[in-house]
């Protein structure tokens, strides 16, 4: 069967790179000679359409997704990294990342403009085919755009092809409002012609209806238009065609899905709205070996702020019930929400993060973990946190490199259900009915007691913190956390010490150069700022302040 990777793939390393590279902007801004590839050769029919826009869709973020998790507090990066700089606050406007990622996404924008503005001449191979392409487009334009209003605000809107004369080209940033309407204005037109049903055989992974709705609901809540958000996620809700996914074990339901078993390949995975599909020596990705690596340290351990944000299984959070205990570092595991550990790796669980295999003793299983390794001798994963992930991990690809083709989740159905609960809630209107419609399908799959609003009342516990708590860990290491905490003006959080696990539970923590906190936890690091205004956007990259002065700089930078 044909994939839409496989497609990516062929494609991407075609024609197609040539055409896009030599009619556009390298930075937005400057641009090449038209010359080698002119428009009147190209769109022709709409085979050529559909390999314009699987060469748009190439460039989407995959693993780069997760990755932007170390922008955030649940996740550290233990050397350095620039998302986890800016994350921490610490970082300049000359920052690499920063203006990769506006190159980046301006890039997507000027192929999908260059498409936008050519497809209507090419032949169709059959009614509506390429207004449906279009539409596709469309939803990688505004997806693209998402994030550089997300990491900007004001941004230029740029929707067409731009020659070096245009005055857009050095021209001032749109109003982050203006944009904002635009793309959710675009995002409905799309809906309106992508087909509800869930795409499968050659179309499978592609763009539909639902992933159009529920980008529109991700938007539409980051920009706090409540009522919008909630009726983009709704509509997603009323198309009756996605569930959660589920293997009917809810002690493995919400691993499962990160695995090669929730591939939507496999036609098991009805909740996966949106995803980068990768497929075994074709197009592959290396995430189970960053989270395990056996000889180095892991690229992704969670962190203490994570591990504790968890509930119990009374419902309570761990300040607040009786079921809680820290005396050891097994003992944080017991009676905790079951994505707990289906998140988290947990002493007994199958890893593969032992270097060479061998038993250290009699009673010594390597591919079993039992206890955090905090020094780096190439004999096994270090952890800088004392903590391991086991989320998107296969254990017999962590001993390789480059291994893995489980999808990379981009838009879960899980979040739609999120999203609805949280408008509902900023609009004054949730109901005992949202939540059991929405987050308490969420603890169901994974058998955790319902969120119920008079058991919250009695207990005293804040009804927004717990649907904030709830997104946390359903969506963790899935990379939405950093913009999650910004959209809520919580970047006091981003500022904290990034701490790991109680030093009394591991001797060796108590001698040789680790730094402890006042409270007695491992402190991974330590240099973090946020500064309110200044770090709840980016600075403009100076390059394109180089090159375009009038695109003027972000408050504080």
């Amino acid at each position: 069967m044909k994939s839409l990777m496989i497609r990516q793939c062929v494609y991407y390393t075609g024609i197609l790179v040539c055409f896009f590279s030599i009619t556009g902007c390298k930075d937005y801004l400057d641009r090449e000679p038209l010359d080698a590839i002119p428009n009147e050769r190209y769109w022709k029919n709409t085979e050529q359409l559909e390999m314009a826009m699987t060469a748009i869709f190439s460039r989407v973020k995959a693993k780069n997704t997760v990755d932007m998790e170390n922008m955030g507090e649940n996740t550290m990066w233990p050397s350095t990294n620039q998302y986890k700089d800016i994350g921490s606050g610490v970082f300049p406007v000359t920052q690499p990342t920063v203006n990769d990622e506006w190159r980046n996404m301006y890039r997507d924008i000027r192929e999908s403009n260059t498409f936008l503005a050519n497809y209507r001449t090419a032949a169709e191979t059959s009614p509506g085919a390429n207004e449906l392409l279009a539409a596709e487009v469309r939803v990688l334009r505004a997806l693209a755009y998402s994030f550089v209003v997300s990491f900007w605000g004001d941004v230029p809107l740029v929707l067409r092809p731009l020659e070096l004369g245009d005055e857009e080209v050095y021209g001032e940033r749109t109003p982050r409002e203006e944009v904002v309407d635009f793309i959710l204005a675009d995002l409905d037109s799309a809906a309106a012609i992508l087909s509800p049903t869930i795409p499968t055989g050659n179309r499978l992974g592609r763009i539909n209806k639902g992933a159009a709705l529920a980008l529109k609901a991700r938007i539409a809540l980051a920009e706090g238009r409540y009522d919008v958000a909630e009726e983009a996620a709704k509509a997603v809700m009323d198309l009756g065609v996605y569930r959660l996914y589920s293997n009917g074990n809810p002690a493995t339901s919400y691993w499962e899905l990160f695995t090669n078993a929730g591939k939507l390949a496999n036609g098991r995975n009805q909740e996966t709205i949106l995803a980068r599909l990768h497929l075994m020596d074709i197009i592959m990705h290396n995430l189970s070996r960053e989270i395990q690596v056996p000889d180095q340290s892991a690229r992704f351990v969670p962190t203490r702020s994570l591990v504790d944000s968890y509930l119990c299984t009374d419902g309570l959070p761990i300040n607040k019930s009786p079921m809680y205990q820290d005396s050891t570092y097994e003992s944080i595991f017991r009676n905790r929400d079951p994505r707990m550990t289906q998140t988290i790796l947990v002493p007994g669980d199958t890893w593969g993060g032992r270097y060479d295999g061998r038993p250290i003793n009699e009673n010594d299983n390597p591919s079993v973990f039992m206890r955090p390794k905090f020094n780096q001798d190439g004999r096994g994963c270090m952890t800088t946190t004392g903590y391991y992930y086991k989320k998107y991990v296969t254990p017999s690809a962590v001993g390789l490199v480059g291994r893995d083709d489980n999808d990379i989740h981009l838009i879960r159905y899980a979040e739609v259900l999120l999203t609805y609960a949280e408008a509902r809630f900023e609009q004054g209107k949730l109901t005992q009915e949202d939540l059991d419609r929405s987050i308490n399908l969420l603890r169901d799959r994974v058998g955790m007691v319902h969120m119920d609003l008079g058991f919250m009342a009695a207990n005293g516990l804040d009804v927004r913190t717990e649907i904030r708590r709830e997104r946390r860990v359903e969506l963790a290491l899935e990379g939405q956390r950093y913009f999650d905490v910004r959209r809520w003006k919580e970047g006091e959080r981003l500022a904290a010490p990034i701490e790991g696990v109680k030093a009394t539970w591991f001797p060796e923590l108590s001698r040789g150069s680790f730094r402890i906190s006042p409270e007695g936890y491992l402190q991974a690091q330590w240099n973090r700022r946020f500064e309110d205004p200044k770090n709840y956007l980016w600075p403009i990259p100076q390059p394109q302040l180089d090159r375009n002065p009038k695109l003027g700089q972000n408050p504080g930078w």
